[in-house]
């Protein structure tokens, strides 16, 4: 069973907790089972993205200052494009150049913002 299989019979993404990861980035088989456990989010040159909108400036910047306070929880901080109402974030590991458990989690982490 790969890593990703086995994370995908754990907890779910949202409860689980990120940790140093190291070694190989997560398979495309693996990012698909993982990517099937979110909503909305794509994987395009080794990065999970998803594009959020809002109603306003001040949603988005409280959405920006929810996704901060996860990041920074999780020791594990995305790229941010903010503008008026909408923020993109893009999730990716350096440590693996590329992606690993940790994004799926942060991902379903900030899915739960709008639950």
């Amino acid at each position: 069973m790969s890593p990703a299989q086995s994370h995908a019979h754990a907890l779910p993404l949202s409860q689980q907790c990120c940790t140093h990861q190291s070694g190989p980035a997560l398979s495309a088989d693996e990012e698909q089972i993982l990517l099937s456990q979110l909503q909305g989010w794509h994987v395009d040159a080794g990065k999970l993205s998803k594009t959020f909108t809002m109603a306003d400036f001040h949603g988005t910047m409280a959405f920006v200052n929810a996704v901060a306070w996860i990041a920074h929880a999780q020791d594990h901080h995305p790229d941010l494009a903010v503008s008026y109402k909408h923020c993109t974030i893009e999730w990716s590991t350096h440590s693996v150049n590329g992606l690993s458990i940790n994004d799926f989690i942060c991902a379903a982490r900030v899915d739960g913002l709008s639950a």
